[in-house]
């Protein structure tokens, strides 16, 4: 059991590096459709994750998650998050600056519900497609593992690809600096608003995405997935 979850965690690792990289390229390309060139003159319209990579969100935060259980250290167990280096954006670029800024950034978080859309259309072709493929499926939702089986592993990333991605869509959207959320509301705000939002100290935001953010991802990220995974259950 101790392997089989480290090699989870492997899945998940890998899934995590190129979900971010998916969602930075979103807004790259999306600001670039838009008439900002920065990010495309920058190489960030690219799933390469090495171009993307964060060294503390990417992979510090994530391992933690991930591996920190394997040494006693539950402390980000629950949920798995991270982010990726922020796609640069000049908003003066745009013909229509705040609608523009919102779809540039409002196509990461979408870029997420994509990967799951896609991951659930694929289980959904396994359990009419392939024989045996409804009891694989099922098998996985239970817990189980069909050992043998050569669509395992992509029936298991499927699985995860969906825990994943929606876990960044609901995180992503937290209000809170530097989130995508955060840039949204900013968008919303009057100009006095603005001068105080922008003044918010990095540390308290972090503070509250752990805090409160935590409670709220565990408010929608289990019913959410309830839902999907019932969904994949009554086929």
């Amino acid at each position: 059991m101790q392997s089989t979850a480290f090699i989870v965690g492997i899945f998940e690792f890998v899934l995590l590096l190129f979900s971010l990289s998916f969602h930075e390229c979103a807004h790259a390309w999306m600001a670039s459709r838009l008439g900002d060139q920065t990010a495309r003159l920058q190489g960030r319209i690219t799933l390469n994750p090495m171009v993307h990579v964060d060294p503390i969100g990417t992979l510090l935060i994530p391992a933690l998650a991930i591996f920190g259980p394997f040494m006693g250290f539950n402390f980000f167990s629950g949920f798995l998050i991270g982010w990726a280096k922020p796609t640069p954006v000049i908003t003066r670029n745009f013909q229509k600056i705040v609608r523009d800024d919102n779809l540039t950034t409002l196509a990461g978080p979408v870029s997420n519900l994509v990967l799951v859309a896609a991951a659930f259309a694929g289980l959904v072709v396994v359990c009419f497609a392939v024989p045996g493929g409804r009891a694989l499926v099922h098998a996985n939702l239970s817990g189980g593992l069909a050992i043998g089986s050569g669509l395992q592993p992509l029936v298991l990333l499927a699985l995860l690809a969906i825990e994943v991605n929606l876990s960044l869509f609901f995180f992503n959207l937290l209000p809170f600096p530097p989130l995508d959320g955060s840039r949204v509301l900013r968008n919303m705000l009057p100009y006095g608003a603005v001068q105080v939002f922008d003044r918010i100290n990095i540390w308290i935001s972090y503070l509250l995405m752990i805090v409160v953010g935590g409670f709220i991802l565990r408010l929608l990220i289990g019913p959410s997935l309830g839902l999907i995974f019932t969904a994949l259950m009554s086929i």
